[in-house]
């Protein structure tokens, strides 16, 4: 079905066919895309370059990942969702970084608390290889998609495709905001101490302690945005 792709930035072109078959109603709204692996096979690629045509994808509002289910191709109204969030929050003014910090606090300490109760070893260990790519490295692009990377594996692993629907709907202002807040001075820092002391809760089974610990993480969020 696909062809085989060959450039230094291989998960564009994955995007663009994939994109090419939504368009064309090749890949009809509800149907399942193969697993990662078979989609590998299909563009002659890793999976690592799959993974990441398939969130560019999800930011796009093209295809929606289920745990446990799978990555679909998006309806009508779950991308009218998607469009509807982006129009109502401008992460650009102070208002409606506050507006997103609010929805954050309201959904992500429930889902930390949810994750530490339900996270299987595949969690855990999408969680650690996040932080592992935080650690190691140094530009700001790197290490945002880390951080929205770990912030995924925090909804996948609360076991509720509707949850993780909702924090795959705002992923892009998401990405607006913690580029917005990465310059300045110890965010970075401050965000990965947060980010293990939330694992560290999960990978002991820590309901509260995970709850917590993304709250305390979540205020460092509030406070580096009052300061952009």
């Amino acid at each position: 079905m696909y062809k085989v792709v060959q450039s230094s930035r291989l998960y564009q072109q994955i995007v663009q066919q994939i994109e090419d078959s939504v368009l064309k109603g090749d890949l009809k709204p509800g149907e399942q895309l193969p697993a990662e692996r078979e989609l590998a096979q299909q563009f002659g690629v890793s999976r690592t370059a799959v993974r990441e045509a398939l969130k560019t994808l999800r930011e796009k509002g093209l295809v929606e990942a289920y745990a446990g289910r799978g990555t679909f191709v998006t309806n009508e109204a779950s991308r009218s969702m998607r469009n509807s969030l982006g129009r109502i929050i401008r992460t650009g003014s102070s208002e409606g970084a506050v507006q997103l910090v609010e929805v954050r606090e309201i959904l992500e300490p429930g889902i930390a608390a949810l994750a530490a109760q339900r996270a299987d070893e595949d969690g855990r260990t999408a969680m650690r290889e996040a932080i592992m790519v935080m650690d190691a490295t140094h530009d700001a692009e790197g290490f945002i998609e880390g951080d929205l990377d770990f912030h995924l594996a925090l909804a996948e692993a609360a076991g509720n495709p509707l949850i993780l629907t909702l924090i795959d709907s705002i992923v892009g202002l998401l990405r607006e905001q913690r580029m917005r807040t990465y310059y300045i001075e110890g965010g970075p820092e401050r965000g990965q101490y947060h980010h293990k002391r939330i694992l560290e809760a999960i990978e002991r089974s820590d309901p509260q302690g995970a709850r917590d610990a993304m709250c305390a993480h979540l205020r460092q969020v509030r406070e580096d945005s009052e300061k952009t």
